[in-house]
């Protein structure tokens, strides 16, 4: 079986190397490089045009070139080696970036029109890796808009493209876990706004994918601006509207069908998809409106068929209006509804359907950001965004909860509903170019932050059941609980991008942050560095270090208000031998999570059209929010600690190769990701565990020592688009108990089967029979080769089946027809 499945891999990559032969031997002989030249000018109020001396052209694609235009505007930059690019102007608070395809031998023509910062038109090539900057300090991997159409994505959400980036996996329980962090750990922004659960730190929002221009990924985000998290940022960007003309999309109008056992028994999943964009006034007012609604079933194939299946069903709305109000001003407005069912939440093949909880979240958030640009090039942004994000977890069943060894009855045994919602306001100075040795680019800011938790918790009892199904525990807890927690930030930043020449760049910062829930003020100094090594800017050093610190998501605080519980040792008669009654308790005090990072790489362009990453990362994080339970006799304490520690190291090398139109990447990444293992989530999160054992430190649950990522897009002969991925990972670790529930030996010891997924999608446009108007159609396949990948493992030592893993995900279709008018 393994030789049968290296084969399958290895022709899946020969195919690969085929296609891109083909697209290679399609070009003739040519002289080896091309020009760019074109003119930079702004649009005054009239029509009119005003050319736009000295301002900084750059090109970036196969290879990086910089220029600057003229006395009359204009500019020109020779040697450009053939491919697809973004050409960029950009002077103080305007910017343009178009495409352009350089041939050898031809002088392509372009103009750019610059505008204002925050509604810049970008025009996305085909070739989707990311060029060497040589500005960027600060580790960062982007997901553009090419791939945002034609990557593989099973269920087409935009977080689920997170995966794409080297250092970001998908953990065993459906989370996106970045560099080693925990989901709680890291920051979520869309458009620069925080969109993260005040209650627990996870992301809190869903918008359709159909608005997203590109998704940031930011292992050490050096920039003071970015705050209030211990692990890396992914910024959501969408897209800006349309100025001048009518653009709608549409797609996923035919439901699929599921099908048992050769029969059809109802709908397995309907995601229909539309998306339109429209100037209200041309060139002043742009609308954009997308729509999607989701219903899908996900089967867990271990169970029976009737009573295997996850439901989802939610709508998501995302409304923005772009304005241009004059030369000077810009603004953004946005609302997005984002309301979810997640019936049978938690399901596995050792939870069947009535013993696993419902999750029902209802959220919106409003958003408005205003730019003014000021006569000397100075650019002032206004950022105000207001979120409310509820949930609701309720149980299957009334029956009482139990936990056997093999299976899990009753219905779920925690109840939850909580409301919350998140205002921030935010003012960001950023200076024009100031020149005293070298240049410096300023930047200050100030943001404030108001986030409250109202929530209930109610937990019914739980029985532990051993061989034979013997009553082994009880768990009983207090009465249930209400609590109410309001908190309050500001921070306060500043930051200088000090050009020393052009080879050697500082990226400077102080941020300090104040919570009001810990009553502390933290100061987060931060520096990196880009150093050219060579005079053609091909080889670059860069690194930096800093410190980080997170918020306290607002359950913590409430903590103490929590139902206690009481554990009852008992007899085979289901007698009571020993009892112990567990409150909760903060000890110490609250403090801010800590992280310091630091990260050292290499860029280089090996030869023409190949470059070549090296690069380290090394997190430490301190003061983690840790559960254990500690017993003093016929009482105790379930203390929450400040005591928590994990860290993560990271080596990476990745490539990327670009040949005409088509990109192909690959990394290879060595990774540890160790710490304790009590995460506070766990067991108060939307899917608590019931027993808690004393903490232990360990590998962490998404932990993947050895990774490689290789992906594509690929223009193909006959107008196609052939984007294949391959994931091949270390299995994630996990621990063994017994019937008592208890760990049986060191935490994460144990691996699940290693993971490899291949899988590809192909599209191609076709014209329709209206003018310049177009379809995309096409197919995915997902798991092309069928590899057994668990997500369940029968971990307890005293079952039959210990050992066995379970619940693998098989080979899927999509079918693909997107209308684009």
């Amino acid at each position: 079986m393994p030789k049968i499945r290296m084969a399958q891999t290895l022709a899946a990559l020969a195919v690969v190397v085929g296609l891109l032969r083909t697209s290679a031997s399609a070009q003739t002989a040519r002289p080896t490089n091309g020009t760019v030249q074109g003119i930079v000018f702004t649009t005054d109020p009239d029509g009119g045009r005003s050319i736009v001396p000295g301002a900084k052209v750059s090109i970036d694609g196969p290879a990086h070139f910089e220029g600057k235009s003229s006395a009359d505007g204009k500019f020109a930059i020779t040697g450009v080696a053939p491919g697809a690019y973004a050409v960029t102007a950009k002077v103080p608070g305007m910017i343009v970036t178009q495409s352009v395809v350089v041939t050898a031998g031809i002088i392509s023509e372009i103009a750019l029109e610059l505008k204002l910062e925050s509604v810049k038109e970008t025009v996305n090539v085909t070739g989707s890796g990311e060029p060497v900057n040589p500005k960027e300090s600060s580790g960062a991997n982007t997901v553009g808009q090419s791939m945002v159409r034609n990557m593989p994505n099973r269920d087409e959400r935009f977080d689920s493209l997170m995966a794409l980036v080297p250092g970001v996996v998908r953990g065993s329980n459906g989370l996106i876990n970045m560099k080693g962090a925990r989901a709680t750990q890291n920051g979520s922004l869309v458009n620069s706004a925080d969109v993260t659960d005040p209650a627990t730190g996870a992301t809190a929002i869903n918008i359709p994918i159909d608005v997203v221009s590109s998704i940031k990924v930011l292992s050490t985000p050096y920039d003071p601006e970015y705050g209030k998290f211990t692990g890396a940022v992914s910024n959501v960007e969408t897209r800006p509207g349309e100025f001048n003309k009518f653009r709608v999309s549409a797609q996923n109008f035919v439901p699929h069908l599921r099908r048992l056992d050769g029969s059809i028994m109802g709908i397995a999943a309907a995601t229909p998809r539309i998306t339109f964009s429209a100037p209200i006034i041309k060139d002043r007012v742009a609308f954009t409106e997308s729509v999607d609604y989701r219903y899908e079933r996900d089967p867990v194939n271990s169970l029976p068929p009737l009573q295997s299946d996850t439901r989802r069903e939610s709508f998501d709305s995302y409304t923005q209006i772009d304005m241009n109000i004059s030369q000077k001003q810009t603004a953004t407005a946005s609302f997005a509804i984002f309301p979810q069912k997640l019936d049978y939440y938690g399901l596995n093949t050792f939870t069947p359907q009535a013993s696993t909880p419902d999750l029902h979240e209802r959220g919106y958030q409003a958003y408005l950001q205003h730019r003014y640009f000021t006569s000397s090039g100075d650019l002032l942004t206004s950022q105000l965004s207001f979120r409310k994000f509820d949930a609701d977890l309720s149980p299957n069943s009334n029956a009482p909860y139990q936990l056997s060894i093999e299976t899990t009855n009753g219905g779920f045994f925690n109840l939850q509903n909580r409301e919350t919602s998140h205002t921030e306001w935010e003012e960001i100075f950023h200076s024009h170019a100031r020149h005293f040795h070298g240049s410096h680019e300023l930047q200050a800011g100030v943001e404030f932050a108001h986030g409250s938790y109202d929530g209930r918790q109610e937990f019914r009892p739980v029985e532990i059941s051993g061989l034979a199904g013997v009553p082994l525990e009880r768990i009983q807890f207090g009465p249930a609980s209400r609590s109410s927690v309001d908190q309050n930030e500001i921070a306060w930043f500043a930051g200088d991008k000090w050009t020393v020449s052009n080879r050697l760049t500082f990226d400077l910062g102080l941020r300090f942050d104040r919570d009001s829930v810990t009553d502390s003020v933290n100061t987060a100094p931060r520096a990196g560095f880009v150093l050219a090594l060579t005079k053609d800017g091909k080889t670059l050093l860069k690194g930096g270090a800093g410190l980080f610190y997170d918020r306290v998501p607002l359950n913590i605080p409430a903590f103490p208000n929590l139902p206690t519980r009481t554990i009852n040792a008992l007899n085979s008669a289901d007698a009571i031998l020993s009892s112990i009654e567990y409150s909760n308790v903060i000890l110490n005090g609250l403090q801010n999570p800590r992280s310091e990072v630091w990260n050292l790489e290499v860029d280089r362009e090996v030869i023409r059209n190949l470059l070549v990453r090296v690069g380290y990362q090394q997190r430490n994080t301190v003061h983690e929010f840790v559960l254990t339970p500690i017993a003093f006799g016929s009482s105790g304490n379930l203390s929450l600690t400040n005591r928590g520690h994990d860290y993560y190291r990271e080596l990476q090398v990745t490539g990327r190769y670009q040949l005409g139109h088509s990109t192909v990447n690959a990394s290879y990444v060595h990774s540890r990701a160790f710490g304790d293992l009590n995460d506070f989530n766990q067991f108060f999160g939307n899917d608590p565990q019931a027993v808690i054992q004393p903490n232990q430190r360990g590998r962490l649950g998404f932990d993947a020592p050895n990774r490689v990522l290789a992906w594509g897009e690929i223009a193909a002969p006959w107008k196609l688009t052939v984007a294949p991925v391959l994931d091949i990972h270390t299995g994630f670790p996990y621990s063994t108990i017994n019937q008592f529930r208890d760990f049986v030996g060191p935490r994460n010891q144990l691996r699940f089967p290693r993971f490899v997924s291949t899988d590809l999608q192909v599209l191609r446009e076709i014209r329709l029979p209206i003018k310049d108007k177009h379809a995309r159609v096409g197919f995915g396949v997902y798991n092309i080769f069928n590899r057994f990948n668990p997500r369940d493992v029968q971990n307890n030592l005293d079952s039959f089946r210990s050992g066995e893993f379970f619940n693998g995900v098989g080979r899927t279709f999509h079918g693909k027809f997107i209308l684009e008018l």
